[in-house]
């Protein structure tokens, strides 16, 4: 289930809550009972150093490169 992080408009106190998809957005403060907007967080989803994608996700080092990649930028201008 997905973390979503809100912030309460009357107090500023910031909190989380583990929600379905499904499920309707808070529209109460847990502490004052104010009004609270979803925030929009970053993700801890990252992709560095010489990972997956620049072995050989976007082609092989012996085969031919796709067309969408020859020479491109998604393979760092291999």
């Amino acid at each position: 289930m997905p973390v979503y992080e809100y912030c309460c408009s009357a107090c500023n106190h910031q909190f989380e809550l583990r929600q379905k998809f499904s499920d309707p957005p808070a529209s109460e403060c847990p502490k004052c009972g104010g009004a609270v907007q979803k925030m929009i967080s970053s993700t801890s989803f990252s992709l560095k150093g010489d990972g997956w994608f620049k072995e050989g996700y976007c082609h092989k080092a012996d085969g031919p490169k796709p067309a969408a990649c020859a020479g491109g930028s998604c393979c760092g201008g291999h």
